[in-house]
């Protein structure tokens, strides 16, 4: 048998069992001790087998931390990322929260992973990443799952009753004197239709999105239907300051 041959072999024989000591790998190749010292040795340099104490053991799989986004494919990732951090200091232990779709509500969800609140999404991806990390309580809303916008969007209006929330955090294309306009109609629908079962709505939109007006997209609510807007320094004072009047807490990040 060639080294190569038995070294496959070796990392096959330590996969199935966990472990190997050095005298097994004597007696089952019939090779001798500096023999195996010298495949264990190499098979650990390779990184295909642990060597330990009198034998070797199995790699384990380092599963990787999982994020549909980071500072590598997000803009404005970091902004977004101070917005979810002082968002997720309004939650409160034993809290239902309501987070919909969007980079910034998904860095919230990742704030709030393994806190004492019970987080409500139809995203799946926040979902799955809630479910992947141990969080305690996660309730998915039930519907339909849209592949492109990646969103359970609920057919059924009256099941939207079961779900309440002492907090909503959402985001959208832009936000303007008017109001908070989103691009996807179908999200847009299936967040209102629980829009009324939260005591409050924050918005949270990076600066880049706070504009005088919208040039396309669905209005999602008014204005003075937002009781807090977080979002960067940077954002338009004008508008800042239109939305203050309309009795808007702003908390600039």
């Amino acid at each position: 048998m060639s080294e190569l041959s038995r070294h496959n072999e070796i990392v096959a024989l330590v996969n199935e069992k966990g472990m190997v000591k050095v005298t097994e790998l004597i007696s089952y190749f019939a090779i001798s001790p500096a023999t195996a010292r010298r495949d264990i040795t190499k098979l650990d340099q390779e990184g295909r087998v642990k060597k330990v104490r009198n034998g070797i053991m199995r790699l384990e799989e380092v599963k990787p931390i999982w994020a549909p986004i980071d500072n590598h494919n997000t803009d404005h990732y970091h902004e977004k990322a101070r917005i979810a951090i002082r968002a997720a200091k309004l939650c409160n232990n034993d809290e239902n929260i309501v987070i919909n779709c969007g980079s910034t509500a998904f860095l919230l969800g990742r704030e709030l992973c393994g806190k004492n609140v019970s987080i409500i999404t139809n995203y799946f991806p926040l979902a799955c990443y809630l479910i992947e990390h141990d969080h305690e309580n996660v309730i998915i809303m039930g519907g339909l799952y849209n592949k492109t916008q990646n969103i359970i969007i609920n057919p059924i209006v009256s099941i939207t009753d079961s779900y309440a929330g002492k907090w909503m955090f959402t985001s959208g294309k832009t936000l303007t004197p008017t109001g908070l306009y989103k691009s996807e109609i179908l999200g847009a629908v299936a967040e209102q239709q629980i829009l009324e079962k939260v005591e409050n709505l924050v918005v949270v939109v990076d600066s880049s999105k706070i504009d005088k007006k919208a040039n396309s997209g669905m209005l999602f609510c008014p204005v003075n239907k937002i009781d807090i807007l977080i979002t960067g320094k940077q954002a338009n004072k004008d508008v800042i300051e239109y939305i203050k009047e309309q009795g808007v807490e702003v908390i600039l990040v």
